[in-house]
């Protein structure tokens, strides 16, 4: 969390950390723990220039290039939305495509932004949990 505080120009918004299991991983990978930060982005910014510097803490704290499809890692910090921004590149896309469905993404977000909305979508993360699939394993731990 200090290395994502570092990023931003004002406060950060936490999310309290939640244990789940691995979704699309290979069989045997250890559980999860999921959080959702918002920081607010320096001017100048883009979403590919935070994207870099993300995959530069994650290298920092250990992530090697990946060999198999959802590995299990020690850290993977994905960029959920930038503001409105809507991308569609090989590198990136915005907002991250399968945010929506994923419960381990939503109640993060929900306890920091209830009322954002992802663009293209119109209902606030708040909504989405409501119908998001139902996940007994996701707990929250802190």
């Amino acid at each position: 969390m200090e290395r994502l505080r570092a990023l931003s120009s004002g406060e950060i918004l936490c999310s309290s950390l939640w244990h789940s299991n691995p979704v699309d991983c290979p069989p045997g990978s250890p559980a999860f723990v999921n959080a959702a930060v918002a920081l607010t982005v320096p001017e100048g910014e883009t979403p590919e220039s935070l994207l870099t510097k993300l995959q530069g803490i994650e290298r920092e704290f250990g992530r090697q290039p990946k060999r198999v499809e959802n590995e299990p890692r020690l850290l993977d910090l994905d960029l959920i939305s930038f503001g409105r921004e809507q991308r569609r590149s090989q590198r990136l896309i915005l907002p991250h495509p399968r945010a929506h469905l994923r419960r381990f993404v939503l109640a993060p977000l929900a306890e920091i932004a209830p009322d954002y909305r992802l663009p293209g979508l119109e209902s606030a993360i708040q909504d989405l949990l409501t119908t998001a699939p139902e996940d007994p394993a996701l707990v929250m731990i802190k």
